[in-house]
């Protein structure tokens, strides 16, 4: 089991940056994950909850090919969050159905080449490069990038995303270009670009991502015209434990330009049939008036009861300037079928 374990977290990288891989396996998969918490939100007051999606966020999904010859597929894609806790789908209040990813394409010697809604290159890093993977609730870089300094959401709406045929390369590549949001504002404008390079051979593993966002249906600031962010992150296998690092800048022009750096170090460490996991995560965000700075560190304990069935305990903790700080801990189930 500890030899599987260490393989699901090298194949994890591999994983993401692979749709063409995986599109001629099971017809139907997803993920439920569920957790009773206890959770003070930063500034918040203290609450007990049922949580869906703590460490992965509960999704279902629907992936086919059809086989056109010579080598050349037809691919598709369609996934749906799931808020498990109460049976409704997506993570919050009007969420696109198939938010997680809807997209068809075709899948060859070239590589996968896919139009509709799919993940950012950016986030794809994000998430490979960090022990806590896609965890909204305690990857202190999910939060930290995705909790307020990005303006974009991890997936784009009217899209076209390219990565390379990774079967034999070690480089990963991921190319992916998003339309105008219509409906985002008077103050979104142009398109979204997005590019990923990754390179992962033996047990070291490392990456570079850059986006332009110029749209977004997220809230945006005043004035804004476009936000640029860069991210470099890199891990190593030692066996006995696998070391992740990430250091990524971004910057935002608006009214009130804005300019972050954030960095994460994180460990993930085996023990049988189980896993520790810590991560430490820091952002400092400056303005012309103003600097702000979170402080995340979470730690973990995950226990394998089969490759696809896993139970979990986590902690965090959150400081972030001028607001009383924020806690969670939750224990859980992980369903991956």
């Amino acid at each position: 089991m500890t030899r599987s374990i260490i393989a699901a977290l090298s194949c994890a990288l591999a994983f993401v940056f692979s749709p063409g891989a995986r599109a001629q396996n099971s017809v139907l998969y997803g993920v439920v994950d569920l957790s009773g918490s206890h959770v003070k939100p930063v500034g918040g007051s203290s609450r007990w909850q049922l949580d869906s999606g703590n460490m992965s966020r509960s999704f279902i999904g629907f992936r086919g090919s059809d086989d056109l010859g010579g080598g050349l597929r037809a691919v598709f894609r369609l996934e749906s969050y799931l808020g498990a806790d109460t049976g409704t789908a997506g993570r919050f209040s009007g969420d696109p159905f198939f938010a997680r990813e809807a997209s068809v394409g075709l899948s060859g010697a070239f590589g996968t080449t896919v139009l509709g809604r799919t993940p950012s290159p950016l986030y794809l890093s994000t998430v490979a490069f960090n022990p806590f993977g896609d965890s909204p609730g305690f990857s202190p870089s999910v939060r930290q990038y995705y909790g307020g300094t990005m303006l974009s959401d991890t997936r784009w709406s009217n899209s076209m995303s390219y990565t390379n045929n990774v079967r034999d390369a070690p480089f990963r590549v991921n190319v992916a270009a998003s339309a105008r949001e219509e409906g985002a504002g008077s103050l979104s404008s142009g398109h979204n670009f997005g590019a990923s390079v990754a390179y992962i051979t033996g047990p070291f593993a490392a990456t570079f991502a850059i986006e332009r966002i110029k749209n977004s249906l997220l809230p945006l600031p005043a004035g804004f015209e476009r936000q640029l962010a860069m991210q470099a992150g890199a891990s190593y296998d030692f066996s006995l434990v696998r070391l992740y690092g990430q250091l990524g800048r971004v910057r935002t022009s608006a009214d009130q330009d804005a300019r972050a750096t954030l960095w994460q170090l994180g460990v993930a460490v085996p023990l049988g049939n189980s896993l520790i996991l810590a991560s430490y995560g820091r952002s400092h965000t400056r303005t012309v008036f103003s600097g702000l700075t979170n402080r995340t560190v979470s730690l973990g304990y995950d226990y394998f009861l089969s490759k696809n069935t896993d139970i979990y305990v986590a902690a965090l903790h959150e400081k972030l300037s001028f607001v009383s700080s924020g806690n969670a801990i939750a224990g859980g189930i992980r369903l991956r079928f």
